[in-house]
C-alpha cells in the first residue's frame, strides 16, 4: 500500500502550508476566555458531528457561548446534513477536497479536524498557517512521513502559542489520571509488562455504488482503506496504545507483530492483529486487536509491576496500602473534557500542545502494522530518525493532495501478504 517518498518531496509537502519554524516561542499572557469562543468544523461525519457538539458543551461548562461559524466536507450531502442544526448560511458551508482552505480565512479561533487520518497532516499544517488553535482527532496520521509532519508542524504551533490537543481523551479521564498518579507514585512498583487490546467488529461498511468515482468511493468507505484510516491497529487501537505509552513514559523500541485477513468484505485492511512491543529494559507490552462480528469483545489494558498490577482505568491490586488521589475535573465526560482543556489553555497562558505526543503513539501503531504487514521486527527508530532505513520514507499510496488534485486510482481491494509460500 506504500511508497517511498524522496526527503525533498517530504520538505516541499510541509512548505504547502507556509510553515517556517519561529525562531523563539511566542510570549503568552493569560487573558479571559472571550463570552463568545468562535469554532469551525472539517469533517461532518459521525466523529465531526461528535466533536462539535462537545466543543460546544465544554462551552457551557466554561460559562461562554459557542458559535459554529463554519462546516466544511468533502460532500455536500454530509454538510448540508449537519448544517440542519447550526444552520449557518450558504457561504459559510464549503463543499469539496480543498474546502479546509476556505475554512482558514473565516474568523473561527478554533478549528475541529474529523476527517479520514489520511488528512489529518495537511489540513493542522494549514490550521496552525493561519492561527488557529486546534482540535486534532486521533488519529493524526496513516504513514511516517504524515506523523513526522505533525510533529514540524506541532512546533510551528508551540512558536506561535497556538494550543493543540488531540482526540485521545483518556488522558482527560479521571480514572486514567488517577491510576497513572499511582504508577508514578511508584504503588505497584517499576512496570514490567502488561497487555492492550480493542476487540470488536467492523463499525461500518459502505458499498461502491454505481458509477461512483474513485476517490469519492474510497472516502466515504475510508474505514476500511489502510491509505484514508491507517488500518484499525492505526485508528482505533492507537488508544490502548497510547495509554501504554503514557503510563510507561516512553515510546516502544521495536514491534513485531503478525495479523491477517479471513472475513472483511471491502478494502484492502486486516481484520486482526497481534503485536509484541518492545519497550526496552525488559518491559514488553502485548498489543492485540481484532474486528470480526461473532466474536468475544474486549476493550482495555492491563499492567504489570514489580509490587502489583493494574488495569488502565479500573481496579489497583498493590501490596502495599496507599491513598486514591482525588482527580477533580470540570466534567465526567473525557471527550467534553479535552476540549475544556484546549478552549482554557488558549487563554491561560499555557496552552497544550500534544503534537508531539500523539504524533508517537501514532507512529507506535503504524510500526505495529509494518511489522505485521512485511513480518519484519521494525524499530521506533526507523520511522523517526533513521532516514536510511527503508520505512522512513513510506507514504500510503494514495495520498491528501491525490484527493485535491482528481488523481486518485483505487488500490486493489486485497490486504498485504508477508513473507514467502
Amino acid at each position: 500500500m506504500s511508497t517511498p517518498l524522496p526527503r525533498r518531496q517530504f520538505v516541499s509537502t510541509l512548505a504547502v502550508g507556509g510553515l517556517a519554524l519561529a525562531a523563539a516561542p511566542a510570549l503568552l499572557r493569560a487573558e479571559p476566555i472571550p463570552a463568545k469562543v468562535k469554532v469551525a468544523l472539517i469533517g461532518c461525519g459521525g466523529r465531526g458531528t461528535g466533536a462539535i457538539a462537545q466543543f460546544l458543551a465544554a462551552c457551557k461548562v466554561l460559562g461562554v457561548e459557542g458559535e459554529v461559524v463554519a462546516l466544511a466536507d468533502a460532500f455536500e450531502d454530509r454538510a448540508q446534513r449537519l448544517n440542519e442544526t447550526y444552520k449557518l448560511p450558504a457561504n459559510r458551508v464549503f463543499v469539496g477536497y480543498d474546502a479546509y482552505q476556505k475554512v482558514m480565512a473565516t474568523d473561527c479561533a478554533f478549528v475541529l479536524l474529523a476527517t479520514p487520518p489520511a488528512f489529518r497532516p495537511v489540513h493542522f499544517a494549514a490550521a496552525v498557517a493561519a492561527g488557529k488553535h486546534c482540535f486534532v482527532e486521533k488519529p493524526v496520521a496513516v504513514d511516517p512521513v504524515g506523523a513526522r509532519a505533525i510533529i514540524a508542524t506541532g512546533e510551528v504551533a508551540r512558536a506561535k502559542g497556538l494550543a493543540v490537543v488531540a482526540g485521545t481523551q483518556r488522558r482527560h479521564d479521571a480514572s486514567y489520571l488517577r491510576n497513572k498518579a499511582l504508577i508514578d507514585a511508584g504503588v505497584i512498583g517499576a512496570l514490567r509488562g502488561g497487555v492492550v487490546q480493542w476487540n470488536g467488529t467492523v463499525p461500518w461498511v459502505r458499498r461502491r455504488a454505481k458509477g461512483e468515482a474513485d476517490a469519492d468511493y474510497m472516502n466515504r468507505n475510508w474505514l476500511n482503506f489502510t491509505e484514508l484510516s491507517g488500518d484499525h491497529i492505526v485508528e482505533q487501537h492507537i488508544h490502548n496504545v497510547d495509554v501504554a505509552i503514557w503510563f510507561l513514559g516512553r515510546p516502544p523500541v521495536s514491534a513485531l507483530g503478525f495479523g491477517g485477513r479471513a472475513r472483511r468484505e471491502t478494502g484492502n485492511m486486516f481484520d486482526f492483529f497481534s503485536v509484541d512491543y518492545d519497550f526496552g529494559d525488559g518491559v514488553r507490552i502485548h498489543s492485540q486487536c481484532r474486528q470480526i462480528t461473532g466474536t468475544a469483545g474486549r476493550v482495555g489494558e492491563f499492567f504489570t509491576g514489580a509490587e502489583g498490577s493494574c488495569y488502565g482505568a479500573g481496579k489497583v491490586f498493590a501490596k502495599k496500602k496507599y491513598e486514591t488521589p482525588v482527580i477533580k475535573l470540570d466534567t465526567d465526560d473525557s471527550m467534553v473534557q479535552e476540549h475544556v482543556d484546549l478552549i482554557r489553555g488558549a487563554f491561560n497562558g499555557k496552552p497544550l500542545n500534544d503534537a508531539r505526543q500523539i504524533a508517537e503513539s501514532n507512529l507506535a501503531v503504524i510500526l505495529g502494522r509494518i511489522s505485521a504487514y512485511t513480518g519484519d521486527l521494525v524499530k521506533f527508530d526507523d520511522l523517526l530518525k533513521h532516514e536510511k532505513s527503508p520505512y522512513y520514507n513510506l507514504t500510503a499510496a494514495v495520498g491528501p493532495l491525490d484527493f485535491e488534485k482528481g488523481t486518485v486510482k483505487l488500490p486493489a481491494e486485497v490486504p498485504p501478504i508477508p513473507g514467502k509460500a
